[in-house]
């Protein structure tokens, strides 16, 4: 019986955080973006086409965030 991974456990905290409510996800830290972003891509969903879906439209949020956090300001003003 395999267990279950540091990275594995890293991500689900983190996409429990995520999932939790909105603002957390806004709360995210830029590293913590960035580490959730690196662990999702790894992580291989395409055996559960729903998944892989939600995968893609999360790592796309991801990525809106990573540009204002990094821009310095939100894609509206």
């Amino acid at each position: 019986m395999t267990g279950i991974s540091d990275d594995d456990r890293e991500r689900v905290e983190l996409l429990h955080r995520v999932s939790s409510s909105k603002n957390e996800f806004k709360k995210l830290t830029l590293q913590e973006l960035k580490r959730l972003q690196e662990l999702i891509e790894k992580k291989d969903y395409s055996h559960d086409k729903k998944a892989h879906k939600s995968k893609v439209k999360l790592l796309g949020k991801i990525n809106v965030r990573i540009y204002e956090l990094e821009e310095g300001r939100g894609i509206w003003g």
